[in-house]
């Protein structure tokens, strides 16, 4: 018993030595340091659109990058989607929820909104797509400036994954 005892005042008097010593010292009266701004500064354009980068519907634009074209078949192949399941629950759910905002846009219903280029290049060429697609810029800026990963996925991995968003829609 003599022991905790003296265990708890020396932990305790190790605590108020290393909290104390430290002085602040105040400054004297009040300033703000802040340069003037002459200039107005306008409005970017994810702030005058009313609808927000991630709801916005751009079928035409096909993203920067490695896709030039894609031919989705009128049937789902359930394979190509199953794995593309895979690696998305793997690669994409650290950031992606299936059916809500997360860290990144919720990919149910990307199809409507994006070309499949534009998915395939977003998955493939992120860091570019962010640099040169104005659409890319602008979901960085909706979603906190959080660039999407490259996950260094194959082409075949990137088809499979835009296959299981389809089943998505």
């Amino acid at each position: 018993m003599k022991i905790v005892l003296r265990n708890i005042v020396v932990v305790l008097s190790l605590m108020l030595v290393a909290c104390g010593g430290k002085e602040e010292k105040k400054k004297e009266g009040f300033s703000v340091d802040r340069a003037k701004t002459l200039e107005k500064t306008t409005e970017s354009p994810a702030v005058t659109n009313a609808v927000s980068a991630s709801e916005r519907v751009d079928l035409d634009n096909k993203g920067v990058g490695p896709i030039k074209s894609v031919t989705l078949s009128p049937e789902i192949d359930a394979e190509m989607a199953k794995k593309g399941e895979e690696v998305y629950s793997q690669m994409c759910m650290a950031c992606h929820r299936v059916d809500k905002k997360f860290i990144g846009p919720a990919p149910t219903g990307i199809l409507k909104r994006r070309s499949p280029e534009w998915v395939m290049n977003m998955i493939l060429n992120p860091e570019v797509m962010v640099k040169e697609d104005p659409l890319a810029k602008e979901l960085m800026a909706e979603f906190n400036g959080a660039p999407m990963a490259n996950q260094g996925l194959t082409e075949e991995q990137a088809r499979n994954v835009l296959e299981y968003f389809r089943t998505l829609d």
